[in-house]
């Protein structure tokens, strides 16, 4: 009985071990974040960099303004072939600091607040930015 117990056993477990013949696809990460920075002022806003390769941003704001601030990142674009992208931060308080995140496509970008007296900044996004693959230490 033990014998036979232990054959069981065995050959249950040697079947459970056996796996499937496929590759595993190896996908390639995506490229890493990139940080901007926005200064929101009482008559204007300023972000840097200017011009980023598409992918994950995030929008790093700093509200230098009187007034408490949403800051919002924008299609900037017309009738274009795809629909507009947008990311809103939460209410930001006057002289304080907030953040929002979007994973831009390839186009132009305005960044804005509700108050028509703050102009807004523009923003170039490029061709997408190389994959993460094989560079370490990355978040």
């Amino acid at each position: 009985m033990r014998r036979r117990l232990l054959l069981t056993v065995t050959l249950v477990t040697a079947a459970a071990g056996c796996g499937d013949d496929t590759q595993r696809v190896n996908e390639l990460r995506p490229a890493p974040q990139v940080n901007l920075t926005a200064a929101v002022q009482d008559d204007v806003i300023r972000v840097s960099p200017r011009s980023v390769g598409a992918g994950q941003l995030v929008l790093i704001i700093s509200n230098q303004s009187d007034q408490p601030q949403r800051v919002t990142f924008r299609t900037d674009e017309l009738g274009g072939s795809q629909g507009g992208r947008t990311a809103t931060s939460p209410l930001i308080p006057a002289k304080s600091t907030g953040r929002l995140k979007i994973d831009a496509r390839e186009g132009r970008y305005s960044v804005s607040v509700a108050d028509d007296a703050i102009q807004a900044a523009r923003v170039f996004v490029g061709p997408p930015r190389e994959s993460g693959q094989d560079r370490v230490l990355l978040p």
